[in-house]
């Protein structure tokens, strides 16, 4: 099926508004608490003058590890407010709020094994093609190689986009299936949905600058230092949580136009 993006995020936004209280209570709990408390107590280090790109590469390393004990609960409450914000948005099942997190988590182990498979599949891809270049010993063909792998990623990505989706809302609980369903439901469709993923993020990123102009410039002025770091901070895990509640959104309106209506084709069925 030929993939109709305008209809996608028409359908995206008519479920955000119909759903807005209960979204925005999962938003809240499992991506703006969290965001704001780790950009709040996980500041990311400032660079300062003279640094060689050595020091710089030093110090996100060290600030990464030093992170890692609070970015994985955020991780694993990310994941889980994608499954219960998907399964919200159903136009299969409906649950309550109680009901959409309970599915989330029934799907949390078989989301969580499809990252894991993916990653590792892409870093395996990646780090054998990178080192056949590289074989070559030129700095062109080792750059080219580079942007191969980012290129083939991003393929990847988008072909898999819809793995949490098959999660969430079909109820699939084998990792491999989950992905396998994804690529066959994305297949034809790979170029719509990079131009339209690709907008949803410039959109957000415009969005963000704007706030950023309007709201922490403002505050940095007028406030002293740690209230306009605070002020900022809430901007920020504000709108990642919108965000979030957005692409989850558009995922499960992309869904449910490309694997249709399960109720409706079983009410064919029977006709």
């Amino acid at each position: 099926m030929k993939l109709d993006t305008n209809r996608a995020w028409k359908d995206a936004s008519r479920n955000v508004t119909r759903n807005r209280d209960a979204l925005l209570a999962v938003a809240g709990v499992f991506f703006l608490l969290p965001q704001l408390a780790f950009t709040l107590f996980y500041p990311q280090p400032e660079p300062t003058v003279g640094m060689s790109e050595r020091q710089i590469m030093a110090l996100a390393q060290s600030y990464y590890v030093s992170a890692m004990p609070a970015v994985i609960p955020m991780v694993l409450c990310q994941a889980l407010g994608t499954l219960g914000l998907l399964s919200l948005l159903s136009h299969v099942t409906r649950p309550t709020v109680g009901g959409a997190l309970r599915l989330g988590l029934a799907g949390l182990p078989t989301y969580l094994g499809a990252q894991i498979l993916l990653g590792l599949g892409l870093a395996l891809i990646g780090t054998l093609i990178i080192s056949v270049l590289a074989l070559s010993g030129v700095m062109a063909v080792a750059v080219a190689g580079l942007l191969l792998v980012l290129l083939l990623a991003i393929a990847i990505a988008l072909r898999v986009s819809l793995s949490a989706a098959v999660v969430a809302i079909e109820g699939e609980r084998n990792p491999v299936r989950a992905l396998r369903r994804s690529w066959l439901l994305t297949s034809g469709n790979a170029w719509r949905l990079l131009g339209f993923y690709a907008l949803f993020f410039v959109a957000f990123l415009v969005i963000l600058m704007i706030a950023s102009l309007v709201v922490n410039i403002p505050l940095a002025l007028v406030a002293s230092g740690w209230i306009a770091e605070l002020g900022a901070a809430l901007v920020s895990a504000v709108l990642s949580a919108l965000f979030a509640v957005y692409l989850v959104a558009v995922i499960e309106a992309v869904h449910h136009q490309l694997a249709g209506d399960p109720v409706e084709a079983e009410r064919r069925t029977f006709e």
